[in-house]
């Protein structure tokens, strides 16, 4: 549901206008690796080796989805974090390291509207996620809110737009406007954890009840979780039975303590 004005910005499109243009545009341009170049692979505009060179997550703790060392831990083990302080989310999956190519293709997608890439985080996650053994299908996908301040900057919303790749295939139901983003705030990855807590807090409102439903947000990079944590307070507050978080990519490295057993964030 995407398209693009004069100025190169993307503004919404009808389900039916995507597909025809996207069927057309392939018969023109046929998937092309955004990362080396080559042929793409399975429809995709990544080949087959640079999709097995990506930062994949292969083990994470269940509840927040920081990435530790495979085999380190039981799958259901919660990491020290979660254990001490667990977030009201009651899981996440995460499907990359923050980490190059990754990082420079969602700053190419969030700042130079490079929908290329939207497509094929899209496709990717429709193609991943029911695959994970915690995935849960849910009544309502809900796509991190923007302010409309930070909407008129940037375009649109790279999250919401991802979510209308991710829905179809998924047999998921698209809600973006059961919740809207009041505060303008600062850039979160300028600020330490606690200062993430601080800014984001209620920057988010409920537009109306949510009693029972089962929820997942959507976010594009999960950090420290703070962001992703207070809209699902907010949805909790308006009833929802659950909430899950669903991201493409999570930040921290993996740093397995001898003495604990326990992992820890590095917040970037």
């Amino acid at each position: 549901m995407i398209g693009a004005t004069h100025g190169g910005k993307v503004k919404h499109m009808t389900a039916a206008g995507v597909h025809w243009i996207t069927t057309a545009w392939r018969a023109v341009y046929p998937p092309t690796c955004l990362l080396c170049g080559a042929a793409g692979a399975g429809g995709l505009d990544i080949c087959t080796g640079c999709r097995a060179d990506l930062p994949w997550i292969t083990a994470a703790c269940p509840r927040c989805a920081q990435p530790r060392a495979p085999l380190s831990h039981s799958p259901q083990q919660l990491c020290g974090q979660c254990r001490r302080q667990p977030p009201p989310y009651q899981r996440c999956l995460a499907l990359l390291h923050y980490q190059e190519p990754v990082r420079s293709l969602i700053h190419g997608l969030k700042f130079d509207d490079q929908m290329a890439v939207l497509r094929l985080f899209g496709n990717l996650m429709a193609e991943v996620l029911p695959t994970a053994p915690l995935w849960r299908q849910p009544d309502l996908l809900i796509p991190m809110p923007l302010h409309p301040r930070r909407l008129r900057q940037r375009g649109y919303n790279q999250v919401l737009e991802l979510a209308r790749i991710l829905a179809p295939p998924l047999a998921l139901t698209l809600d973006s406007r059961s919740c809207k983003r009041d505060h303008f705030t600062t850039p979160q990855a300028q600020l330490n954890r606690i200062e993430r807590l601080d800014n984001i807090r209620g920057a988010f409102r409920a537009t109306r009840r949510l009693d029972g439903c089962r929820i997942v947000v959507l976010d594009d990079v999960v950090t420290t979780g703070a962001t992703v944590g207070e809209l699902t307070q907010v949805l909790q507050a308006a009833g929802a039975a659950w909430v899950d978080v669903w991201t493409l990519a999570r930040t921290g490295t993996i740093n397995q303590s001898p003495l604990t057993n326990e992992v820890f964030n590095h917040d970037r």
